[in-house]
């Protein structure tokens, strides 16, 4: 193949870079604008907050992390029950679900006292402080040696539909928990989610603010669904 003349081959190459479009680049600068605003509005909420109460609502999901938040009754059946078995004064730990946190950390009913940690690979959740522990599933291990065996309820909601993503998640579950276990996931993963960890599937199906295709399912070491009901019984 003959070279083409010196400074050519440049020339050519940058002919054929892909130009984009004034709409397009409008509307890139639009979104940037945009998300430069809510972080603002975050960092504003965060330092008027003493309690890092800061809302889901102020955050985007990030589909390339698999990110679907709750919808609105799902989220509130789950901060609840989490901080009712959490007994009070309990520790509850939240593992790839951050629509709970503000919930559960919010939670006034009964005068709890529960305190929480949210372990999550998203580093925007740095926002909420000592609460937020960075967590990458693929070391399922890598936490500090102090929270071993020391939450009374584990909320987990494995990021990947995925054989390998639920087995570390179930390292991480076991590592934290002292007792309760709640995990949400596809139904699919039914069979290996009792394997590893003992649970059973729940009758209460958890649901997104933006549908899935595939089908969610609830699974839980403990009578889940007979205290969820009780809870709605007590709110009507």
């Amino acid at each position: 193949m003959i070279a083409p003349p010196n400074g050519e081959d440049d020339q050519l190459s940058a002919e054929d870079e892909p130009q984009l479009s004034a709409s397009t680049l409008l509307a890139l600068q639009e979104f940037y604008a945009e998300q430069e605003e809510r972080e603002k509005r975050l960092q504003k909420q965060l330092e008027e907050s003493e309690s890092n109460l800061v809302n889901i609502s102020n955050f985007d999901e990030n589909w390339q992390l698999s990110q679907f938040w709750y919808d609105e009754e799902t989220a509130n059946t789950l901060a609840e029950e989490a901080c009712r078995a959490a007994e009070c004064t309990g520790r509850v730990a939240l593992i790839s679900c951050p629509t709970l946190y503000s919930l559960v950390k919010n939670s006034k009913s009964r005068n709890q006292k529960t305190s929480v940690s949210l372990l999550e690979y998203d580093r925007r959740f740095s926002a909420y402080g000592t609460d937020y522990i960075f967590y990458d599933y693929q070391s399922p291990l890598e936490l500090p040696r102090e929270l071993e065996h020391q939450f009374d309820v584990v909320v987990a909601d494995p990021p990947f539909l995925s054989e390998e993503c639920l087995q570390k998640t179930a390292s991480t579950v076991k590592f934290l928990a002292k007792d309760k276990i709640v995990l949400c996931t596809g139904a699919v993963m039914e069979e290996l989610a009792c394997s590893l960890l003992n649970l059973h599937r729940c009758s209460f199906k958890p649901k997104h603010k933006n549908n899935l295709a595939n089908e969610f399912a609830c699974f839980s070491n403990y009578d889940f669904d007979n205290f969820v009901n009780r809870n709605k019984s007590f709110s009507l």
